[in-house]
């Protein structure tokens, strides 16, 4: 890039905001990050991660920091409710690396942070500032944060999750809608369940309304869980006063007893809504664009919400190093390389909330012979399977970030 590299700023310090900041300063931009928050406060759940999303965290030189702090898991395994019978089950790892060139990694989300912070300038994290205004000039965008503060920019990225200012700014206010689920999560130390002999892997269990899955994270020490239920509506106050693991166990009396022995093993529990929004036609106006879950958020069950707003960064990046003179245009390009493969993964997902919670009967008889047959061909969820979603490199509409002069 001979001329002055363009000013990014990017709002929102989460995973998406943090692999967009790291993926536009590889390509040799100028950036800075807001954060609302006061500090970086890594807190949350596992993530299961596919090769797609640490593929791309590889090239960013984080390869070391993910295999240390994460899990690799051998395989998946999906499995009934109520008598643990084999559903399905596949291969992960090493399959992924083989295949894709990076392994799956089940990891938790403080760690997750914890690496991808470390390899960010601190002194370009700018933290207390929460976004109050944007103004596009035409030639630059300014900013301002509630703190005072007002910055120009050539180019914001809002980055700020679910509830966007910067999409509120863009498309106008609107409140995302509950999805009807709640999940309990808990982590268990791996010692408390040695007995169980879990395998180094990632299992499903699913049933009438709910489904619950459990891997290790944290070098292994840990067991992460979680637990989709159904329900109608959703009270803040209500659900976080009563999320115990009491209240936990009583959502799935009658399952195996290994998921109760899982959630009894944890000193607490937390409670987390679903809450969804519909795709937008479009993400980009002008020189503000979005990302991750400002504008694509989507249901858990295809493990893709990180994963594809880690490759949102990096798509953000090649097109902008490949349309720099015209920021505008290259944010058009961006949109048009990632809307149709997330709004695939946003349908994907909420149709597998059907597909895992379906009530015993029937369809369920269905749906489990359907699996039985593709089992003995590896499974919908094998890495062979899942070649156009593992394979797809978002950088590829442009020069990998790394050719780039910075």
């Amino acid at each position: 890039m001979s001329e002055a590299p363009l000013r990014i700023a990017v709002i929102g310090a989460g995973i998406g905001g943090l692999t967009a900041a790291l993926s536009l300063r590889q390509a040799g931009f100028d950036v800075d990050l807001y954060e609302q928050a006061p500090a970086l406060t890594h807190i949350g759940g596992g993530i299961n991660m596919g090769p797609n999303a640490a593929r791309v965290l590889f090239r960013l030189g984080l390869r070391e920091g993910l295999l240390r702090e994460g899990v690799c898991p051998i395989g998946t395994h999906q499995r009934r409710w109520d008598d643990g019978r084999t559903l399905q089950r596949a291969p992960l790892n090493p399959r992924c690396e083989e295949l894709y060139g990076a392994p799956h990694i089940t990891i938790h989300r403080a760690d997750l942070l914890a690496v991808i912070s470390s390899a960010f300038l601190a002194e370009r994290i700018h933290l207390g500032h929460r976004l109050t205004g944007v103004t596009d000039k035409g030639d630059h965008v300014e900013a301002r944060f509630d703190n005072g503060v007002q910055i120009a920019a050539d180019i914001l990225v809002g980055a700020d999750g679910i509830h966007s200012a910067v999409r509120a700014i863009l498309f106008g206010a609107a409140a995302p809608q509950f999805a009807g689920c709640v999940a309990y999560r808990g982590l268990v130390p791996a010692e408390r369940i040695a007995d169980l002999e879990l395998e180094l892997g990632s299992q499903s269990w699913v049933g009438p309304g709910a489904h619950f899955v459990h891997y290790f994270v944290s070098r292994g020490r840990l067991l992460n869980f979680v637990g989709w239920t159904e329900h109608d509506e959703w009270n803040r106050e209500d659900w976080t006063d009563r999320a115990t693991v009491g209240r936990a166990l009583a959502a799935f009396e009658g399952w195996h007893p290994q998921v109760r022995r899982i959630i009894g093993a944890a000193d607490e529990c937390f409670i987390w809504a679903l809450f969804d929004r519909d795709p937008l036609p479009r993400w980009s106006v002008g020189r503000v664009t979005l990302l991750g879950d400002a504008c694509h958020p989507m249901y858990p069950f295809m493990g893709q919400g990180a994963a594809q707003a880690i490759e949102d960064g990096a798509a953000l990046a090649a097109c902008l190093a490949l349309g720099a003179a015209d920021p505008a245009a290259a944010l058009r390009c961006y949109d048009e390389a990632r809307l149709p493969r997330v709004t695939r993964l946003q349908q994907m997902s909420r149709a597998n909330k059907l597909r895992f919670h379906m009530r015993d009967g029937p369809e369920q008889q269905a749906r489990d012979a359907e699996w039985a047959r593709m089992n003995n061909c590896g499974g919908d969820r094998s890495p062979d399977a899942l070649r156009w979603l593992y394979a797809h490199d978002p950088a590829a509409v442009a020069p990998a970030p790394a050719e780039i002069s910075a």
